[in-house]
């Protein structure tokens, strides 16, 4: 990504919001890095470096500002489109794949090479995949420390690092002072003691459509396991056969703005960098919307919807083999009785969560963690599931899939290659793989061709409804951004998907035409 230093200046001089994220810029003559928004004395032009990230400024010897906290800026996917593998590496990373592997096993997992991915990580971060792990870790550090009561033996170990010593070492090499020093008393004492909640704000590049978004995941929250109530999100969660409790909220007027409010309850705190990096995939909170509009709005059909909804985001999912049963239980039912169904699974085969995972979560009616795939491959589900049997032998097959293989749902592979997997499996087709994609994987150019949804919302009083291949040619221009362009297509058809009686494709899936497809899963 190529930097104008003149154009980045005049961000700068302006503290223009807009740019927050999109680089940083670094000054020569006091070592600090800082946001285009900070609120310290501009420095001259000549004084400064502009970055592509903040990996790039801490990699090239600068530390960060203390005023502006670089840590607390959103986490765009501006390379999305222009390196999907970068985006890829990257959740990757969040989820720790460099806390006990190499760059070269990181390549591996991706299928690149590890001169390639560096190569990659260079161009359009301007660092390394390392210095981004290790800028990422003191980031997620530095938060816990000022926003948390979580003891600094805690913060290490949440943080990734490998030893306390590590950790007081890198702080003071970085920040010229030892982590205690940067808390913020005010501010976090009492928020956390060691083994409750820890509550975090996550940072959103705005407008954000939180009704649309509340809405979507509340209409197919499954009973026992999700619950949305008084504008908040709360679900159970399981990391590695150990469970919790999360909520997520809107940041109220007295807490930093643009951010949802994300309460953590789980007994380990080293889990804590993936299940925030999962809830922001959950809430897609590194999108760019005003990037993402810009594009879909040359389209003159898109521009009033996303005019209209300027800040609509595709909603992910928390787990990638639940998303896959949800899909496939709403297979020809309507999504309130898949979330029936769904409740019937949980509460037959689930997990019950334990009272020390959160008493008031049991008391709220989240009593159960979502099966894993270990717990449904080998169970009798024809009795709990009063369904057709090709559609059980389908959850059967995939859960029997993915206890072979863990990594089946990892974001590790381009789109066409997760459809192809995907859709090899039994009862699974080409719009529910390219559903799991969409909120799963988190593919931003994932698009089901054949959703009767789209082809309405698209249909023209001279050329009528067109049909999936016209859809697809016509989608060409929307390209990488496909699915929010669904996304804003649902929203705009949500009347017509209200009616009683809708029409639905009827796909077969790649090995049995019993099992079919279905568009309702992901609509607004």
């Amino acid at each position: 990504m190529h930097l104008d230093r003149e154009a980045c200046y005049r961000a700068l001089l302006t503290r223009d919001a807009r740019f927050d994220g999109r680089f940083f810029i670094a000054v020569k003559t006091t070592g600090i890095y800082c946001r285009p928004i900070c609120p310290a004395r501009t420095p001259r032009l000549e004084n400064v470096v502009f970055y592509q990230s903040a990996a790039a400024a801490q990699e090239a010897g600068f530390r960060p500002c203390l005023r502006c906290r670089p840590e607390t800026t959103p986490e765009l996917g501006a390379w999305h489109g222009s390196s999907c593998t970068v985006s890829r590496a990257l959740a990757l990373i969040a989820d720790g794949a460099l806390n006990d592997a190499d760059v070269d096993q990181l390549a591996s997992r991706l299928g690149v090479g590890e001169r390639q991915l560096r190569r990659l990580f260079q161009k359009h971060l301007g660092a390394s995949p390392m210095a981004v792990a290790q800028t990422r870790r003191v980031f997620f550090a530095k938060r816990l420390i000022t926003d948390t009561g979580l003891s600094m033996v805690e913060v290490a170990l949440a943080a990734g690092f490998g030893s306390v010593r590590r950790f007081n070492d890198t702080f003071r090499s970085l920040y010229g002072r030892p982590p205690r020093q940067l808390r913020r008393t005010s501010a976090a004492a009492g928020k956390a003691a060691a083994g409750s909640a820890v509550m975090l704000t996550l940072p959103f590049k705005p407008p954000y459509d939180w009704s649309a978004m509340i809405g979507f995941l509340g209409a197919r929250a499954i009973p026992g396991v999700e619950l949305v109530e008084a504008n908040c999100y709360r679900r159970t969660i399981s990391i590695n056969g150990i469970h919790g409790v999360i909520q997520v909220r809107p940041a109220t007027k007295a807490e930093p703005a643009n951010s949802l409010v994300a309460t953590i309850q789980f007994p380990a705190v080293a889990a804590l960098p993936a299940i925030v990096s999962r809830i922001r995939r959950v809430f897609d909170l590194g999108a760019d919307p005003a990037l993402i509009g810009a594009h879909l709005s040359e389209d003159p059909l898109l521009a009033p919807l996303v005019a209209e909804r300027p800040g609509l985001r595709v909603p992910g999912a928390w787990d990638g083999f639940e998303i896959a049963v949800r899909a496939i239980l709403g297979q020809q039912i309507t999504v309130a009785a898949a979330t029936k169904l769904a409740g019937k699974l949980v509460a037959a085969h689930g997990e019950v969560l334990p009272v020390a995972a959160g008493a008031d979560a049991s008391a709220a009616g989240l009593r159960y963690v979502f099966p894993s795939p270990d717990r449904l491959a080998g169970a009798d589900l024809t009795a709990t599931l009063r369904m057709p049997r090709a559609r059980v032998a389908a959850i059967s097959a995939l859960a029997s899939a993915a206890k072979a293989d863990p990594r089946l749902f990892d974001p590790t592979q381009g789109l066409e290659h997760a459809v192809a997997r995907l859709t090899a499996l039994l009862g699974i087709g080409e719009w529910t793989a390219q559903y799991i994609a969409m909120r799963c994987l988190r593919e931003p150019d994932a698009f089901p061709t054949a959703d009767i949804g789209l082809l309405r919302a698209v249909a023209t009083a001279e050329a009528g409804r067109p049909t999936p291949p016209q859809l697809l040619a016509r989608a060409a221009s929307w390209r990488p951004w496909r699915a929010y362009a669904a996304l804003h297509l649902w929203a705009a058809d949500a009347a017509i998907l209200s009616a009683p009686k809708r029409d639905k494709p009827r796909e077969a899936s790649s090995r049995s035409r019993t099992v079919t497809d279905r568009d309702d899963s992901a609509r607004l």
